[in-house]
């Protein structure tokens, strides 16, 4: 599988990490060699010209296009003869225009068109958010919320739905759906270049059947959100969460290639998040969870606006991604204390 994140690391990382900087040089595309090269010379001359050119992940990004070029996952499961045989020029070619890509600071993800979430393979393009390894922490939580509740004592073979607000790829909901068979999902983004997206992975996974996804921005479309959800066990997200003073720091992959959209979460990162967490309580079944990715400085600032904001959530704890930052907020459905008085079930 396509492990390494390669440009596509957690976006708080992103904004603190090495690149910090939008700048990228200008620089032109090697020539393409005069006589045969073996695929293996091919990947340290382009490693060598991505390390003149300031790209960042030299080593990997040429050992991943060229596996790719070759029908391979990673370089490392390549017999060393395959490796060793000269290219052919139609390969010699293809290695060039994939490796300019690169050059242009276009994240590997979408030059090779395809990336590993969990055991799902799927199709990526440009400007569709690149799904981050943390993210499938976060399933992993659905994940075994939803298997609990699916098992005795559980409600056994009950027929649960999830929603996901900014579906991208379609990672999370097409990773709940191919890990729980009973299990159906609606999906909402504002790109229709997600929506498509999503729609093109659930084809090929042969999910589309369990899969609805809609074209809805849940800024401006409330009502069509609500109308379209009756009770959901589970809502999740990972939304755009960036402090907009944050957009400015994004390193050249990130910043020119994917959706702002996606990222900026507006002054305090939480614009998209407080919307969710508004409409929760008429989207959930009671008792219904959200499930948020967040930047590691929200999870107090959910919980304390939503203790003083939206009395049928409860915030019920905050989990750690693999790194040890606080990262995912969980908040379940309960009834308001006008319901407890009405007496309502």
């Amino acid at each position: 599988m396509w492990r390494r994140p390669l440009c596509a690391g957690s976006r708080y990382s992103e904004i603190k990490g090495i690149w910090g900087s939008r700048a990228v040089r200008r620089c032109s595309t090697p020539a393409l060699p005069a006589g045969r090269i073996t695929a293996l010379q091919a990947v340290d001359l382009w490693k060598r010209h991505f390390v003149e050119r300031g790209v960042t992940e030299p080593d990997h990004s040429s050992h991943y296009i060229m596996a790719y070029l070759l029908g391979a996952k990673t370089i490392e499961s390549l017999e060393q003869g395959k490796l060793t045989e000269f290219l052919s020029r139609e390969q010699t070619e293809r290695m060039w225009q994939l490796c300019a890509r690169r050059l242009s600071r276009m994240p590997v993800q979408y030059v090779i068109e395809e990336w590993d979430f969990r055991d799902l393979t799927l199709k990526m393009r440009p400007p569709v958010f690149i799904p981050r390894p943390e993210t499938e922490e976060l399933v992993e939580l659905v994940l075994t919320d939803l298997e609990m509740k699916s098992g005795p004592g559980g409600g056994g073979d009950a027929q649960h739905t999830c929603l996901e607000v900014g579906c991208g790829s379609g990672a999370v909901s097409l990773s709940l759906l191919k890990s729980l068979p009973q299990l159906k999902a609606i999906a909402v983004d504002q790109s229709q270049e997600a929506v498509d997206l999503t729609r093109e992975n659930a084809l090929r996974l042969g999910l589309q059947d369990r899969l609805q996804v809609y074209h809805i921005d849940v800024m401006k479309d409330a009502e069509t959100v609500l109308s379209l959800c009756s009770p959901v066990s589970a809502l999740v997200s990972n939304p755009p969460y960036l402090f907009s003073e944050d957009m400015m720091s994004l390193e050249p992959e990130i910043f020119r290639f994917e959706d702002h959209a996606a990222l900026d979460g507006g002054e305090d990162g939480l614009t998209v998040i407080k919307q969710i967490l508004t409409l929760a309580p008429q989207i959930l079944a009671n008792p219904g969870r959200v499930y948020l990715e967040v930047d590691p400085r929200h999870p107090p600032l959910i919980r304390q606006w939503v203790e003083a904001r939206v009395e049928e959530m409860h915030y019920v704890e905050t989990r750690h991604d693999i790194s040890g930052r606080p990262r995912f907020c969980i908040l379940q459905r309960q009834k308001s204390n006008r319901d407890h008085k009405l007496g309502l079930d």
